[in-house]
């Protein structure tokens, strides 16, 4: 099964220069953990920025989130697949790069979707309609195991 089948196609998203607060109402309208943060018409993927960032940055930084933007938390480096990608390896993106969502992207970064962990889950625990799930319960297991393995066993086992 491709990535293309399971992404969510209606993501919400937000500029480098918004500020925290807005991405955070974002969140909460979308009901939703990770926006990407996108630049241009074209809407080229520049970053991600999760709602454990906007907290974080709220207590470490001490100022309030309708003054601080989107920009100067944002994670820079984006993990990202494609809508021909496969989901397994959508999922070993996933688990490599220790995050639970996926911007799907076409070739030149435009945001096409958002794969989530949740809408690997989902699949995995079809049953019936006539057809085989594209991914085990298994599968998501060994996901979820890697992406929640705590940093500290993580840098143990590099050294």
């Amino acid at each position: 099964m491709t990535v293309e089948k399971l992404m969510t196609k209606e993501v919400r998203a937000c500029g480098p220069y918004d500020t925290l607060s807005a991405a955070a109402h974002q969140m909460w309208d979308g009901d939703c953990g990770a926006l990407p943060v996108v630049e241009g018409a074209e809407r080229r993927v520049v970053g991600v920025i999760t709602d454990r960032d906007i907290c974080m940055a709220g207590y470490f930084k001490g100022t309030p989130l309708d003054q601080i933007q989107v920009e100067s938390v944002m994670s820079r480096i984006v993990k990202s697949c494609h809508p021909a990608d496969d989901l397994a390896a959508a999922e070993a993106t996933m688990a490599s790069a220790r995050v639970r969502r996926l911007p799907v992207v076409d070739a030149s970064g435009q945001l096409l979707g958002m794969l989530s962990l949740a809408d690997i889950a989902r699949e995995a625990g079809r049953k019936g309609g006539g057809r085989r799930s594209a991914c085990s319960p298994a599968e998501v297991a060994e996901t979820v195991a890697a992406i929640i393995q705590p940093h500290r066993e993580l840098v143990a086992t590099q050294s």
